[in-house]
């Protein structure tokens, strides 16, 4: 029995044995014969999750209390039903009318690049190169001799003058330290002089397969390095030690507690997977992390990391393997079928080989793994979509000559920001995953259209049109990419206009709220095989749930912006709670 198999099994049998003995205490009225709670949550506006019959209705179940036991849902409903289940020892949470939901699921984010983003020089919201670099050369006077200074999060769209920086603009506030500084995405960054001589690029240096080494007009490189071409500096760059990466991982934790996410599907470094696995012996674990692999790692590599930890494991484990088709739209290095509206020479730059591709890809599905794809432009989906489609045929084939085996293999695009109506019905035909980043849109908005032309951009960031098609959505942040708060992606999905009202991007794509909540939560859930276990506020379930300060259902789209978590709970322990914090 395969990894996913085996969870699935597990996750059901867990949520039959406890609704088994729901039922036989009397349904939606707890018996005496049920086991007494932990904690009982009462006197709440409580948000299930559960709709009925369809997640397409507007209204979802609501309920006035809730309890636990152990790390599980013990029983929703009626406040008077549920207190029955009170005993001596249990801890009784007044609510006092607050909004609760499930746990936000983010379902694409980077929590260790979060972390490290924290401690070295934050370009976030830089809103002129010149402040650029005098927070560089802040850094670079507190650093030690000749040590390495790195940053990130600079974005060249929100300057007056929108051009990319060079070696040379780093060259006079970085003295004698290499510098390399990645661009919001990480599709591209820039390296000083010094850097580069470390990596030894050169105006001989001939571009990498999948990168750019941008030059200017007498061939010398001028700093910027896209995608693959990155390669070079970051295998110079010292790396994080245990304890960097522990102090990074920690601070990055606290953000998602505070913001109510309590599962993250998250691609970081394997060292920084064993960083989880010793905050989870410690108890210092405060979210569930389901760590996705490199796709392009051997499958022998994958094998070994996959049994290297527990797959019953609903804290931590390995999942999806995650592969890049191109790079990103604001960097103009995702792969486009047609050239940019604004650079007609480019069409971006793709990563694979098709053939390779599909072999890889066939192979890694053969061995059940489920596999995960960053594709944003059209090119680079159609180059996923074709991978699954092909994977796919032979794993069925391959299942129909075994005994037994499934066909549920969730297979994800993450992204999927430009797709084509085809590509669309693909999804669904393929029961392709479309894993997306709404808050994606509050700063793409800015210069989509111009990347794109105004018929390409009508299909892009296509969430209602996937929905209506039957495509599983699973909503996440991308994470220090965008920041963590899921009421940003919220706001985006339900308005799809800028921060501030003024712009708005292709409507007929809004969702509705109940729409995106479950994007957040049971679609994401869904997208990492946990959807019997988590996604949503029912007897058996995980208990991980969040208290609001407003009723997100209800209140206008602009103050969705404006909520504050007041408790994250994961598996019935609260890891972070507003009171606490105010005493």
């Amino acid at each position: 029995m395969n990894r996913i198999a085996l969870i699935s099994s597990l996750a059901m049998f867990l949520l039959s044995a406890t609704s088994a003995a729901f039922a036989q205490s009397g349904g939606s009225a707890p018996g005496t014969s049920m086991p007494k709670a932990d904690l009982i949550f009462t006197r709440g506006n409580i948000y299930t999750g559960v709709f009925e019959p369809a997640p397409s209705l507007i209204a979802g179940r609501r309920a006035e209390a809730l309890a636990v036991r152990g790390d599980r849902i013990l029983a929703v409903g009626k406040r008077d039903e549920v207190m029955k289940l009170k005993g001596p020892e249990t801890k009784i949470v007044d609510l006092d009318g607050r909004f609760v939901m499930p746990g936000f699921n983010d379902a694409h984010m980077h929590l260790a690049s979060a972390g490290l983003e924290k401690m070295n020089v934050n370009l976030v919201g830089a809103r002129t190169l010149d402040e650029l670099r005098e927070r560089l050369r802040a850094r670079c006077e507190a650093a030690g001799p000749g040590e390495w200074v790195v940053g990130e999060g600079w974005d060249e769209t929100l300057w007056p003058v929108k051009v990319l920086p060079t070696r040379w603009d780093l060259d006079e506030a970085s003295g004698q330290h290499p510098v390399y500084l990645a661009r919001v995405d990480g599709h591209i960054g820039v390296a000083n002089t010094r850097a580069l001589q470390l990596a030894s690029i050169t105006v001989a240096t001939k571009d990498p397969a999948g990168g750019k080494i941008d030059r200017d007009d007498a061939g010398i490189p001028n700093g910027i390095l896209r995608e693959k071409a990155q390669e070079a500096v970051s295998a110079v760059i010292p790396k994080p030690t245990r304890d960097n990466r522990r102090q990074a991982i920690e601070l990055a934790l606290a953000d998602l507690a505070s913001h109510g996410i309590t599962s993250a599907q998250d691609y970081s470094q394997w060292e920084d997977f064993q960083v989880y696995e010793q905050l989870e012996r410690d108890g210092k674990l405060t979210a569930r992390i389901s760590e996705w692999l490199n796709f392009d790692d051997s499958l022998e590599d994958l094998n070994r990391k996959r049994a290297s930890h527990p797959a019953s494991d609903n804290m931590l484990h390995t999942g999806m393997l995650k592969g890049f088709m191109d790079g990103s739209l604001g960097s103009k290095t995702a792969a486009l079928l047609e050239p940019y509206a604004d650079d007609p020479r480019n069409t971006g730059l793709p990563q694979y080989d098709a053939a390779k591709l599909n072999a890889m890809t066939r192979e890694r599905v053969l061995a059940g793994f489920q596999v995960g794809f960053h594709a944003i432009g059209d090119r680079g989906v159609k180059l996923a979509l074709d991978a699954f489609e092909e994977a796919e045929k032979a794993a069925k084939e391959a299942q129909a000559k075994a005994a037994g085996g499934g066909t549920d293999f969730r297979l994800r695009v993450e992204h999927a920001q430009v797709t084509t109506p085809l590509q669309v019905s693909r999804f669904k035909e393929l029961k392709v995953i479309a894993s997306v980043q709404p808050n994606h849109l509050l700063t793409d908005m800015n210069w989509a259209e111009s990347r794109l032309g105004a018929r390409r951009a009508e299909h892009s960031y296509l969430w209602s049109e996937f929905l209506r098609r039957g495509v599983v959505v699973a909503f996440g942040t991308d994470y220090p990419v965008e920041p963590v708060t899921p009421f940003r992606g919220l706001y985006a999905a339900v308005t799809r206009q800028s921060e501030d009202g003024k712009k708005t991007y292709y409507p007929a794509q809004r969702l509705t709220i109940e729409q995106a909540i479950t994007a957040y939560t049971a679609g994401a859930a869904f997208a990492e095989f946990a959807e019997t276990q988590k996604g949503k506020l029912e007897p058996g379930m995980l208990a991980d749930f969040v208290v609001l300060d407003r009723d997100i259902t209800a209140a206008p789209p602009a103050k969705i912006l404006e909520t504050k978590v007041l408790r994250t709970v994961v598996g019935g322990k609260t890891v972070y709670d507003i009171e606490s914090l105010r005493h």
